[in-house]
């Protein structure tokens, strides 16, 4: 599973990054970059395929355009690659929503005895990278619309797998636009994504601070060593 994230970039270094710009009225109401604690719920830039010219703000957790209650959309963080075309939950969004998820880094905690080690996986440069992703349109009770997003997972390259079973299904940058490309059928672009090469990316211990969504500062990128029990809940 991929449940926590950091984005310690400016909205333009994502404009930059994508040739795109936000819709100004989301600025103005929500201006959270840079975040150190991405966590489910929390609202994300996303680029979406059918409008790669802007990055909006969707909120992490998809919420099935049929769901009758938002509160499935906290189970719904992650979509499992292996399965994606199977699951009712995803299915129409895979083949007609995709889009991608910048970040510059995620958390992934590893068993040592009854304890639970936070770590922190990125690129060695410290980039944007971009995780494949699905999004969805549902309406509130309200009749609002409520745009909400899902990361899709797969098993772990070499250096993960001595962290955890799972990792983000991460893209090469020429992958990108192959994702967003909606012509290609759902199946073959799933094809395109392999473990991302583990040579690019670095892995450390950081501080267990990262596990209360409410710490959110810079000093949560830096490396930690690990000195006895884990305190804290992941939520």
């Amino acid at each position: 599973m991929c449940g926590r994230s950091s984005l310690n970039k400016t909205e333009k270094d994502l404009e930059e990054r994508f040739g795109a710009t936000f819709y100004s009225d989301d600025l103005v109401n929500y201006n959270p970059l840079p975040s150190f604690n991405i966590a489910p719920t929390h609202r994300h830039p996303v680029v979406t395929s059918d409008d790669a010219l802007h990055l909006q703000y969707f909120q992490w957790g998809l919420i099935p355009y049929w769901s009758k209650s938002p509160s499935v959309g906290s189970k719904m963080i992650n979509a499992r690659i292996e399965t994606i075309l199977e699951k009712p939950a995803f299915k129409q969004a895979i083949n007609q929503r995709r889009c991608l998820v910048p970040i510059d880094g995620f958390y992934e905690w590893k068993r040592k005895g009854k304890e639970k080690i936070p770590y922190r996986i990125g690129l060695k440069t410290e980039a944007i990278f971009c995780v494949a992703g699905i999004w969805e349109q549902w309406k509130n009770a309200n009749n609002e619309n409520v745009f909400t997003f899902s990361m899709l997972t797969q098993g772990p390259n070499k250096l993960m797998e001595e962290i955890h079973n799972r990792m983000p299904a991460i893209l090469l940058p020429e992958q990108e636009q192959i994702w967003l490309d909606q012509s290609l059928p759902a199946k073959e672009v799933i094809s395109i994504i392999q473990p991302y090469p583990d040579d690019f990316l670095k892995a450390y211990q950081v501080s267990p601070r990262v596990n209360k969504v409410s710490e959110n500062d810079i000093d949560l990128l830096a490396e930690y060593k690990y000195k006895g029990p884990i305190q804290g809940s992941l939520f």
